[in-house]
């Protein structure tokens, strides 16, 4: 590599963490703006709102992911990094301004469903392009955090609907939320760089790589045992992420925790998960990245299971705060893993598909705490199946082949 190819690679690297993360910081005020504004909408009686129809609105948006990750994460290694995760900014950015003059539920829901597709391609594109730009070895802190954006995103929501729903009312969410597109669009446009590998690849390629034969990519060369195993560690991650950040209050005021406290304790998960990103990130870039994740998916098994135990005072925030620095960068640690064994051509494609499947544990989750709602058996039971859903993801992440190092170096060293 030439000195001033070298240079130009290090100036560029500069702002993709940062475009990355505010692209992903997207993902999570989607995760919790439906909840912040459903109890609004279900009391003015918006479009004679129903817990079914907000249901069905709710879902729609997970669904909309689900494909969006799959479609998305698939092109991504066919028209580039750049360009898929500014299609992706953009369309659900402006879909979901849409939201605030859905005139029927109908309609609301089918442009949350379409919003869902352009979110769904954030995260896997995001993860492939700072994984390819990030130092060698450190793809596992680089991952980690971008995804602190994630959670990040979703405190700050839940926060601004506290001061915004009152006086401004339920629309003024869904426009503050596409606001940053504003700006960032812009930024990605004049300084987000696409993948080297991609423009190697589309050279000698001549860009007809096909969709088809990406995914295909995940099945070949040994890699069918390892795509099925992080499918089924991403389904149970997802699973316990949008199960827990759906129905935990509900489970904490079943346990006999009040209202206040039973939503502080949502506050104190998330704010673990930004703390556990950080360590995470750093721990698997030391000891690996597989150990790491088997070893924090076990972890948040024990102390899900020990949240079934009634606490005093502090002692349950402590918990709860463990609890979330061990659930969500289990998941997170996942796409770390994916980023360190698929070769360059397929990574985007595996994340995506990664991210997809996952998805749909994201829709069982809630059907799931919902169900043992239900049933009246939430307390304790609801921590013992979350429980064992994070021992499942452990063992999907042990069938999983490689060894979490890389599958050769992408990018040469700068020779003088």
């Amino acid at each position: 590599m030439q000195p001033q190819d070298s240079a130009r690679r290090t100036r560029a690297a500069r702002w993709v963490v940062p475009l990355c993360w505010s692209a992903v910081l997207l993902d999570g005020f989607d995760l919790v703006v439906l909840g912040s504004v459903l109890p609004e909408l279900l009391d003015r009686g918006q479009w004679g709102l129903t817990h079914a129809s907000a249901s069905l609105a709710s879902t729609a948006g997970l669904v909309g992911m689900t494909i969006g990750a799959l479609v998305i994460g698939t092109i991504t290694d066919v028209i580039g990094r750049r360009r898929a995760l500014l299609l992706s900014v953009t369309a659900f950015s402006l879909l979901t301004a849409l939201c605030a003059a859905a005139p029927s539920v109908l309609v609301f829901g089918l442009l949350r469903f379409l919003a869902g597709l352009g979110l769904g391609g954030c995260v896997p594109t995001a993860i492939a392009l700072v994984t390819e730009y990030a130092r060698p070895g450190r793809n596992g802190g680089a991952t980690t955090t971008i995804m602190t954006g994630y959670h990040v995103g979703a405190v700050l929501t839940a926060l601004l609907g506290i001061a915004v729903l009152p006086s401004l009312g339920w629309q003024w969410m869904f426009l503050i939320g596409a606001a940053p597109a504003v700006v960032l669009v812009p930024l990605m446009v004049r300084h987000l760089p696409e993948s080297e590998s991609f423009q190697r690849g589309e050279r000698e390629a001549g860009g007809a790589r096909g969709g088809l034969h990406a995914v295909g990519a995940l099945f070949r060369g040994g890699f069918a045992r390892s795509t099925l195993a992080f499918w089924l560690a991403s389904f149970m991650g997802l699973l316990l992420v949008y199960g827990l950040n759906t129905w935990l209050p509900e489970i904490m005021r079943a346990a006999g925790y009040p209202l206040g406290a039973s939503l502080g304790l949502l506050l104190t998960l998330n704010v673990g998960a930004v703390a556990g990103l950080v360590v995470a990130g750093q721990v698997a870039d030391r000891a690996g990245v597989r150990p790491v994740t088997i070893g924090w998916f076990a972890a948040a098994a024990v102390f899900l299971a020990a949240l079934s135990i009634r606490m005093p005072g502090l002692a349950v925030y402590l918990a709860v705060f463990v609890a979330g620095c061990f659930v969500f960068s289990a998941q997170v640690l996942v796409y770390a893993y994916i980023g360190r064994i698929y070769p360059a051509a397929a990574r985007a494609t595996a994340l995506g598909w990664s991210a997809g499947i996952g998805r749909l544990g994201a829709i069982c989750g809630p059907l799931l705490g919902g169900g043992l709602l239900t049933a009246g058996i939430a307390y304790p039971w609801g921590f013992y199946a979350f429980a064992a859903v994070g021992a499942l993801g452990a063992v999907g992440v042990v069938a999983a082949g490689g060894t979490g190092a890389p599958v050769r170096p992408e990018v040469p060293e700068a020779t003088g």
